[in-house]
Formats: structure tokens, sequence, C-alpha cells
């Protein structure tokens, strides 16, 4: 790739008033553009990115104030800025909407109806949880439904229809962790010659494969056919009703038919013109864009500005503006509003919600309000307010005490059928019978149902307007009434239809924790009616209980002696959803605050799940993001390409391969290469405490970074102590182990890595796609650097472009203590020795060494494990390939490949022999 040769291939664009506006000509060349994304190798979390450039201002259009500016009026703060270049090649942008996407018109061609072949090739939000059509012919208006290829929440589907309308799909497959730009396949043998249909779905590095199957083969018993409709064909299909074209680039596409069959459609982006609008395929499809365009550029940065200091000089004869763009963690960092509990941000999302009191007010409230339109606030007495924090989904709740009571109003439904539901923590379960909360009712003979509890049971009793009983039911089950208190609970008053007209009215309640539900249910005479208030008043017997988050709804229960209420919108959310993943946690918050942040992750790998984490409290959501990201070890960064944020878990870091690979022999590194050994880094004794829990500490007490005193062959102690949002007491003491791990990794930083892209644009595609996180590898270093190759992570990435030059810095961390075990694995698979060294010193050349094992059991040996040879082994420094092992008893004979890693020298007796990549086990 040619280095660029004027300033129209390095872009500035500003959006000013919505429309995006070229300012590259104005950009100042004599003040540098710096642009740094990412955090510093002593950093705990990423900063904002920072863009700086000075624009020229000579006729004053970038003074929001001034009248005759041509952007008077809409030079605003938090102007989006972008920095692009050109890349290597074009693609289609896709924004995600139904108005952006590809079409070609339908022909016979494209009316497949045997066997199927879909491949994509995209960069993509891949874990998204929101549906993402890929390809296809499908329209739901008018029953044109042909093929699909789509993803949902990490999961590769294919769906097809015999008749135009009933939609089949091939159930979804999780996507292994895949890299931003990967290329997805779906397969359907529409007759496999045994009476039935095969799917089988893949992945790839790219069009060009190879093929790696995602999930299992899925047969169906039964042929099947697909339809031949006159839907068009599109890239990101947006006619499918309740599901949105993806976001994101597509490289390029292919239709087949038959299974690796016939190419009836290929459309390939990369070498088109930016800015076409219709081209032909080799297939001889013709496409158009709606909404989509064909670009090559690439983004160094996106964020907004958020001032303009209007400079000139004393002569007037120069004015410029020196701006600052920022991510959008800086005005993310700046929202100090925490977000609500989960249960009040929740509960109100039910369309059914007709009244509801968080009561969550303060501790010098004298009623409790309600966030519903319409809805009067509760009438209460006695209650202690914000006395009780220990309900994850909820900031804090009320006691009773002695002679507390409430009274609520419940706006009249027309709707036949009503729930009451509310959060409790009973703390002692009374001797006597006790009133815990009743409920108005019109419309019915039943004019209060009340619930009394006791140590003889649970009574659920429906009174007609006279106070006498017309149905009652005393639910005595020992277990029930133990999970009625002691512990936060939630409880339910509903009803259902019965049928014959009679109606069934139900007490429920659950243990959180444990998520077991009792019920207790009596039937009577009559319709459901509708609720019109609630009440409680309570004495002694149930001084200290808490509760909360009460809400009707005008549904019912479906009909039957155990139904669950109708509505179950509490669950979840009651307990601040603790125990769900950090992903899941990303994936949540990420679709309950679209409207201030766009959130997107990679992950999840199945086979290591992100870390699992305690109570969402009230915080802000960046907060929230940062606590989440912290405590499943991953990385919180900025999009390069949009304003959002994307989370890598942890997973994601392991055993990659790297994206960018610099040569020292041939120059790539810009000097000066110096590798930092330092202890800013290092921690061996680790505790880790989780947040409303136990703690864990690990020591690492062997080992060249051991808390051992140098004199000993250690460093002596370096402490560190965190907290975590976890889910449980198991947790801390293996991210302990994990953190002491990373803490005490033998191995040199490079605070600084440096090429300049101009002397080297060959390595501009790759430093392109590079993202924080990613592996860079340096081969060939300098002897004195230690032996290659050095492989690292990269922290922060810092721009420097100009017309004619391009300098890039990368602020790095050793890569080594993410590469760990794969089981089965013929390289990351194996178990190290306890302990092994030479039983005599060998020469430069030797090939054959003399092993003894000093702990653990023997080596493999060729005779009986051929296949487990060769491997690897490392001596004073020098890497070796062992070809084979012989010998039943220690010491053992090495026959070996030396030098491998470029290291040649002599080895003395007693040297440790070990594996060149022991396996290291993954948190």
């Amino acid at each position: 790739m040619a280095f660029p040769e004027d300033a129209l291939d390095l872009r500035g664009e500003l959006t000013i008033g919505g429309t995006t506006v070229d300012v590259t000509p104005h950009l100042y060349t004599r003040d540098p553009i710096e642009i740094t994304h990412g955090m510093s190798a002593q950093g705990t979390g990423v900063d904002p990115s920072t863009c700086s450039l000075t624009l020229n201002n000579k006729d004053g259009r970038y003074s929001p104030r001034n009248p005759l500016s041509p952007y008077y009026g809409v030079l605003t703060r938090n102007a989006p800025l972008s920095i692009t270049v050109a890349g290597a090649e074009s693609y289609l942008k896709l924004a995600g909407a139904a108005t952006s996407y590809a079409r070609t018109p339908d022909v016979a061609a494209l009316d497949i109806t045997g066997d199927l072949d879909l491949r994509v090739e995209a960069t993509a939000d891949w874990y998204k949880t929101a549906n993402q059509t890929l390809i296809g012919k499908w329209v739901s208006v008018g029953n044109q439904r042909s093929y699909l290829l789509r993803i949902e929440a990490g999961q590769l589907i294919l769906n097809w229809s015999v008749d135009g309308t009933v939609a089949y799909f091939f159930a979804g497959q999780p996507l292994p962790l895949l890299p931003p730009r990967a290329a997805l396949r779906a397969t359907l043998d529409v007759n496999n010659g045994s009476g039935g249909c095969t799917m089988v779905l893949y992945w790839a590095p790219s069009l060009d494969g190879p093929w790696t199957q995602v999930g299992d083969t899925m047969t169906l018993t039964g042929v099947t056919s697909i339809y031949s409709g006159t839907a068009p064909l599109e890239v990101a299909p947006v006619q499918g009703t309740g599901w949105l074209p993806m976001s994101g680039r597509v490289h390029r596409a292919e239709v087949r038919s038959g299974i690796g069959g016939t190419v009836v459609a290929s459309p390939d982006l990369r070498a088109l013109p930016p800015g076409t609008t219709s081209w032909a395929d080799t297939a001889g499809r013709t496409w158009t864009l709606t909404g989509a365009e064909i670009s090559n550029r690439e983004p160094l940065f996106t964020g907004e500005v958020s001032s303009w200091p209007a400079k000139w000089s004393t002569s007037g004869r120069d004015a410029w503006v020196p701006i600052e763009g920022a991510g959008v963690l800086r005005r993310l960092g700046q929202n100090r509003h925490p977000i609500q509990s989960t249960l009040r941000r929740r509960v109100p999302s039910d369309p059914r919600l007709i009244a509801y009191w968080p009561m969550e007010d303060g501790q010098d409230a004298t009623a409790a309000y309600s966030p519903l339109s319409g809805v009067q606030p509760l009438v209460v007495s006695g209650l202690d307010f914000a006395a009780d924090d220990s309900l994850g989904g909820s900031a804090p709740l009320p006691k009773v005490k002695a002679g507390s009571s409430l009274r609520g109003t419940v706006p009249r439904s027309s709707a036949s059928g009503w729930q009451v539901e509310w959060v409790y923590n009973l703390p002692t379960m009374p001797a006597l019978q006790t009133e815990i909360m009743r409920v108005a009712v019109a419309g019915s003979v039943m004019r209060t149902a009340v619930v009394y509890a006791s140590t003889s049971g649970v009574r659920v009793e429906a009174q007609d307007a006279d106070g006498n009983v017309v149905a009652f039911v005393l639910y005595s089950n020992a277990s029930a009434i133990a999970d009625f208190w002691g512990r936060w609970n939630r409880l339910a008053i509903y009803t259902s239809d019965n049928g014959s007209g009679t109606t069934r009215l139900y007490a429920s309640w659950r243990d959180i924790a444990a998520n077991s539900r009792w019920y207790a249910t009596t039937t009577f005479t009559g319709t459901q009616g509708a609720v019109t208030g609630v009440a409680g008043a309570w004495g002694s017997n149930t001084a200290d209980m808490v509760m909360g988050h009460l809400a009707v709804f005008d549904l019912s229960a479906a009909a039957g002696s155990s139904s669950p209420p109708g509505s179950v919108i509490f669950s979840g959310a009651d307990d601040g959803y603790a125990g769900e993943t950090a992903l899941a946690r990303f994936a949540r918050l990420g679709a309950e605050e679209s409207a201030l942040i766009d959130v997107s992750w990679v992950g999840e790998d199945v086979s290591v799940p992100s870390e699992r984490l305690g109570p969402q409290r009230a915080a802000t959501v960046l907060s929230l993001l940062r606590e989440a990201a912290e405590s499943d070890g991953g990385i919180l960064a900025e999009r390069t390409d949009r304003l959002g944020l994307v989370y890598r878990e942890r997973a994601s870091l392991y055993n990659q391969s790297p994206v960018l690979t610099l040569d020292y022999a041939a120059g790539h590194l810009a000097p000066p290469l110096e590798p930092v050994d330092d202890d800013s880094t290092l921690a061996n004794d680790v505790t880790v405490q989780r947040v409303g829990g136990s703690e864990s500490t690990v020591t690492i007490t062997e080992g060249p970074n051991s808390v051992r005193p140098s004199e000993q062959g250690g460093v002596g102690i370096y402490e560190e102590s965190t907290s975590l949002s976890l889910a449980d007491d198991s947790q801390p003491y293996q991210i302990a182990g994990w953190m002491a791990h990373l803490g005490t990794w033998d191995a040199a930083r490079y605070p600084t890595v440096t090429v300049r892209l101009h002397r080297h644009p060959e390595l501009i595609p790759a430093v392109l796609r590079l993202r924080i996180g990613d592996m860079l590898r340096i081969v060939t270093p300098p002897i004195w650097a230690g032996p290659g190759p050095v492989d690292l992570h990269v922290l922060q990435i810092k721009h420097r472009p100009l017309p004619r030059t391009w300098q890039v810095e990368f602020v790095c961390v050793p890569a080594g203590p993410w590469r760990v075990g794969v089981a089965d694995d013929a390289v990351l698979g194996r178990v190290d020795t306890d302990g092994s060294a030479l039983a005599g010193g060998v020469s430069a050349t030797a090939t054959s060494w003399s092993v003894a094992v000093t702990s653990g059991p023997l080596w493999v040996t060729t005779a009986l494990h051929p296949a487990e040879f060769p491997f690897d082994v490392i001596c004073g420094g020098e890497v070796a390939t062992v070809t084979a092992v012989s010998g039943t008893s220690s010491p053992q004979t090495f026959t070996v490949t030396r030098a491998v890693n470029g290291i040649v020298k002599a080895q003395p007796a007693g040297a440790d022999v070990r594996l060149a990549v022991p396996t290291i086990a993954a948190l």
C-alpha cells in the first residue's frame, strides 16, 4: 500500500448542524495532529481518547458566536469529530437500520429450491443482542420468504421457507470468539439421502477459508425445499418482520446453488471505487444501494469537540482554533447522576402496571411517592424509611415498626383479573395469625383479599363486603412456611379465571436466592374483579419487617392451581441481577441505556464464560460498566469508528495470534526500542474481597518474583488488594491467583514501540486493524533485548499523522501470561515438569542431553507416546525441540534440535529443563 501523497488522504470531518463538513482544507500542519487511544502501562482503566489539532480560522467560520460564520448558531459543544485515512480496500458501510442495504432484483438463478450455500465476509458486532440480518431473499409482507442468514445474541441462524409463509430455522449455534472481521457460512442439504435434511454452519477468517464448523450438524426428519419467491436478494435484508439489518461493514458475499456449487450472486466490494452506487458482480447480478455507501475510509479517531477556543495574532493576519477532541468517556465521566435501582428501573416497564410505589424514599419521608402519572402517594404512618440496604435490586427500603400502616388508592381498571406484588423480608414468623397485606377489590363478590401468616401456616382469605369469609386456605407445608420468613422474598396476591363462573385466588411467595415458589390457593364463585386499593397495618409481631416496590397489575394468571403470576417483571431485578455474567450485564445495560451510550462487546466463549457478578447497585452507567470490566478482568475501551464503547472480555485476550508483526531486522521499528524491567506492575501478595462477602489472599512463594527476600531468589513482598463485584465467595481465591500470576510474570515491559508508517507503508493495513488488547509480535529482536519473538498486548495507540509522515507509538505489556492451557492441544495442552535438570553439562552443539527428573513423574518417551513428539523445551534461555526421549528411569536421554530461538551456547550441569510453553490454567 503506497503512503498517501496529499493531505486529502488524511481527512478531518466535523458534524455541524447535522451535516458532515470536510475540514481537511483548514487543518494547520504546523501543529501536528496527535491522537491517543487506550491506557498507559501503569493505568487501571482506559482513559478518554484524545485528538488535538489546529484549524485555520482566518475567516472566523469556527467562532461559534460570529454572526458571519456559515455555522452561526449550529457550531455547538460536543460537535462530532472524526479523523480518517484511506484504507487498502473498499467495503459496504451499513447503518444497521431498515433504510440501509444493498439489493439486486429477483432472477431465476436466485430462486434456489434445492441445496443452498450462503456466505458473508463482514466486520460486525457479532455478539450484539439485536437480531441482525446478513444476506437473503426474505420479505415477510406478502409471504415472500425464501432463505436468510442472520445472527442474534452471538448465535448464527439459517432460516428458510417451503411455501413462503412458514419460516423454518436452523436452531442458533453459539459463535466462537471471532475477530472483528470474519466470514460466516450456512449450508442446507434439502435431501441428505437418508429421508431427511441437513444443515451445517461455519466460520472462517475470510471467504477464502479455511472453514471451521460452528456447533453440531443438525439433521431433521423429512426432506425439505426452498420457496421460489419474488423477493429481491439483499445484503442486510430489511423486509423481515421484527429483524434489523446488520450494522458494520460487508466486504464480500456469495450465494451458491448447491453446497459448494454454482455461484449465482457474488457482491465483492473490496475493489469498488468509493462512492459507487451501482455495479454488476461476477455472477451477472446488478446491485444498487439504499442508505448505504461504498467507502474505503479507516478511522483513527471518533469523538467530540467540547470547546472552540479562538486565538489570533496581534497583527490580525492569522487566526486559528486549537481544538481538543475527546472520546465519549469524557462526557460519560461527567455524568454523575446514578441510575436507579434495578427494580425501580424495571417494574415500570411492564405495560400492565397500573400502580407502583418503590418506597425508596429518603429517611425523612412522610409518604411514599409513585412514579406513575395519576397514582397518588401511599399514605403511611410509622415506617422507618431508608432503614435497610440489603436487597441487591433496591435502594434502601423502610422497616415496619409496631403501629405502622400504609394505604394506597389504585386507579380502577376495566380489565378482568389482577396481581399485587412486592418484596419483603420478615425477620421472624409470628406465633399468632398476623395480617401481612390486604387488597381492596371492586366488581366481585370478593371485596377484600387478605394474607395472614403465622407459624401454623399462611392463610389466604376472600372476604365479602361485610367482612365475611367466602373462601380461604391455610397452607401449612413446613418447607413453605420456612421459605416465607428470614430472607428476602416476594409475595404476590393475584387471581385467575377458574372456569364455570369461579375465580381462583392465590398467594405465592418465593425465596429470591433459591428461586423456589410456593402457592396457597382457594376458589370462590364469582368474577375476579379489579383492585381499587392496598393496605396494611402491623403490630409488634411484624416489627422490623422490611418491604418495598409495591406494584399492582391489571392482568390475571393462567388457570391452574400452581400458576405463577401473570407478570414476571420482578424476576432478576429483585436481587439486582446477581449472578449474571459480565457480558450479560454489558448487554442489558447497553439495551437499557441505548439513548445514552452505544455499548458493544466481544464474547462470550461458552467454554470460558465471563465472570459472574454481584448485584447491580445504584451508580452511574459508566461506573457500572467499569465495575463489570474490572471484576471480569477484561478491557473496556472506546471505539474508533463511532461514539461508543466496546468491552473485550477476559477470554478474548487469551492465546491470541498477532494482528501486527514487526521485524526488527527489517527496520520496522524506529528507535528507541527500550524494554523496561522494573517493579511498577509487580504484585506477589494479592487479596481480593467480594463486595459484601469474604476475601481471599494468594501469595507467590516460589520463583524470581516471589515474596522471598532477594538473597533467597525472590524480590520481597509486593502487596495488592482490591474489592470486586462477584456473585459468591468461591470467586475471590481464583481471581487473586490470576492477578498474582499476572503480577509475577517474569518479562520486560515495552512502554513504547514506535513505527514510522511512511517508511513502511506495507504495515498500514495491519496497523489499522489493531485494537486495544490485540497482540503485537516483534521478531528478530536484538540479542540485548532477549530472544524473540516478543509477544505484547497493546494498551495504548498514539498516532501522529501528517501529509507525508505518519508515526505510530504503541504502549505494550507482555502477552506471555495470557497464553493459557487448552485441553488436548498439542502445544497448549501439555503439563509441565515438576522439576527437571541437565544431569551433565552439554556443548553448544550437542544434540543428546541427559535429563534428570528431580521432582514428579518422568517425561513421556517416544516408544510409548510417539504422537506427543516433537515439543519444545527451554534450558538456560535456549529453546530446543525434543524429537525423542528414551529411558524408563531418571536420567532420561533427550534427542534435541538446538538453538530454535537463535540462542547458541553451552549448558552447564544442573541447568533447569522445562517446557518452553507450559500449560497455564486460565481463570
